[in-house]
């Protein structure tokens, strides 16, 4: 009996769905998708004949029913997720109920939000002398976070700072940030990036955060990107400079 495929369909654009992603869907007999968070365009790339079930408004058990159910009657089942099933996905947990019903999964990853943002803004997270190093986390809410892992914690590294599922508690989160970075620090705040004619995307600093997307009616999906990074810069990555010798390229005397 053939795998489970949980898919990732990325952050939103038809065309940024990996190739493997389209291969399976494509595929798909049976297609359970998160309705309320990809894009209906992704999941009619499903062949007629498949039968699309939308998960918005399904437990987690009614969930694993309908993927046993279908597995069990021989077809060939999608889980698609939206950006990538291993952040925010509730992918360990459908993974081992799958797997305590003797069933094999396969993960297909797929192009995360922060991803699609930074890269709508042809701009790089990691710049030498300025930040290098990425954090994807997201505001405490009503599931709490490990206390290692308080947003002050994480703010104190002054790094880019990506946050998910954080635009409900943006008050408090802007207000926490303010006391580790600079009130001008810029922040991408993206809403459906990549989504055909349901994009929003805009950098403002630190200090409009929170006025920023209280005033956009922001919600659910919104991403904030948090970085110094994202104020365009000269520095130099030693990577390429001629001074700077590799396995493959010996180094300029010049």
């Amino acid at each position: 009996m053939s795998l489970i495929s949980i898919v990732g369909a990325g952050p939103g654009a038809l065309d940024l769905l990996t190739l493997r992603a389209v291969d399976r869907i494509k595929k798909a007999e049976v297609l359970l998708w998160t309705d309320s968070l990809v894009s209906p365009e992704i999941a009619n790339l499903a062949p007629k004949g498949c039968e699309l079930i939308t998960t918005s408004s399904l437990t987690l058990e009614e969930i694993i029913y309908l993927l046993i159910n279908r597995h069990q009657k021989g077809k060939k089942v999608v889980r698609l997720h939206d950006g990538d099933p291993c952040l925010y996905g509730a992918l360990s947990e459908q993974v081992c109920r799958l797997a305590e019903a003797g069933i094999e999964v396969e993960v297909i990853p797929g192009l995360s939000a922060y991803q699609a943002t930074a890269a709508a803004l042809n701009a790089e997270l990691t710049i030498p002398g300025v930040v290098q190093t990425i954090v994807l986390s997201r505001a405490a809410g009503r599931t709490g976070l490990p206390e290692h892992e308080r947003l002050e914690k994480l703010a104190a590294l002054k790094v880019s700072l990506c946050l998910y599922l954080s635009a409900r508690h943006v008050g408090e989160v802007e207000k926490t940030l303010l006391r580790y970075y600079p009130p001008s620090t810029p922040v991408a705040i993206g809403y459906r990036v990549s989504w055909q004619n349901e994009e929003w995307l805009k950098v403002v600093p630190l200090s409009q955060m929170a006025y920023t997307s209280k005033e956009q009616g922001l919600f659910r999906t919104t991403l904030y990107i948090i970085s110094p990074t994202l104020n365009l810069t000269t520095a130099r990555s030693k990577l390429y400079s001629a001074s700077h010798a590799h396995l493959f390229r010996k180094k300029n005397q010049n």
